[in-house]
């Protein structure tokens, strides 16, 4: 997200992957790059320390992206209750993890 050109940053409601069918959303009502912020959040599993490389999986980042902190998975911090989430992301992450 650091590596985003400021001119590309979105400021307007889109389409999510440009996909006519979704609704168009915010920005921060998807996970896209071209964010005002230029930051991100996941949770992720570290694999590997070595120095200051860090080795991850599931990172949902760009490659050479800097990490800015990392803290554990605490289950009182997850959100409480049902979580609603609608049917345009369930869609879009069926398959947002198969290379």
């Amino acid at each position: 997200m650091d590596q985003v050109d400021p001119a590309k940053v979105e400021k307007t409601a889109r389409h999510p992957r440009n996909n006519t069918d979704w609704p168009k959303v915010g920005i921060f009502a998807q996970r896209g790059k071209n964010r005002p912020n230029q930051m991100g959040a996941t949770i992720c599993r570290v694999l590997k320390v070595d120095g200051i490389q860090l080795h991850l999986e599931g990172l949902d980042a760009i490659d050479g992206s800097p990490v800015l902190d990392i803290k554990p998975w605490v289950a009182e911090f997850a959100p409480r209750g049902e979580v609603f989430q609608p049917q345009w992301i369930t869609e879009l992450m069926r398959s947002y993890w198969r290379s």
